[in-house]
């Protein structure tokens, strides 16, 4: 990973944390629409039609892949109503991930809002796998 990416609070990904609004044109004020544009020069797992995927810097399991649209959208919600068919596959690119890296088995999580943990505001999907989880998760 370049030695030059952004740095804060919460490590590289210190950028597009303003409660921003929905954009196809991207952000860019948003480290995860450099990614997404090829421009960070951060590693992909997966480069798709309208999303990427990229490993997170502070694994949580020994798969730990976010998987985020190309275009910007603050989170869940908003990528489900303005384009659902990325939403499916991001879902899709999650799967195929979790079925190459974890057995099939994964855990996809997305946080909406900073009571629930989302400290990016560009909707990501983080894909956990191989090991077990508890639940509840919190």
């Amino acid at each position: 990973m370049p030695s030059d990416l952004p740095t804060g609070a919460f490590g590289v990904y210190s950028t597009c944390m303003a409660d921003s609004t929905p954009t196809a044109a991207g952000d860019p004020d948003c480290f995860f629409c450099a990614i997404a544009s090829g421009a960070a020069g951060v590693p992909l797992v997966v480069d798709a039609d309208g999303v990427v995927a990229f490993r997170d810097i502070n694994p949580q399991a020994p798969t730990h892949v976010l998987v985020i649209p190309k275009r910007h959208y603050r989170d869940v919600p908003d990528l489900a109503a303005a384009e659902p068919e990325v939403l499916a596959e991001l879902v899709a690119v999650g799967k195929q991930i979790a079925d190459g890296e974890a057995g099939g088995e994964f855990r996809l999580v997305f946080n909406t809002g900073p009571g629930a943990g989302q400290s990016v505001f560009h909707v990501h999907g983080h894909v956990l796998g191989g090991r077990s989880f508890t639940w509840p998760p919190g």
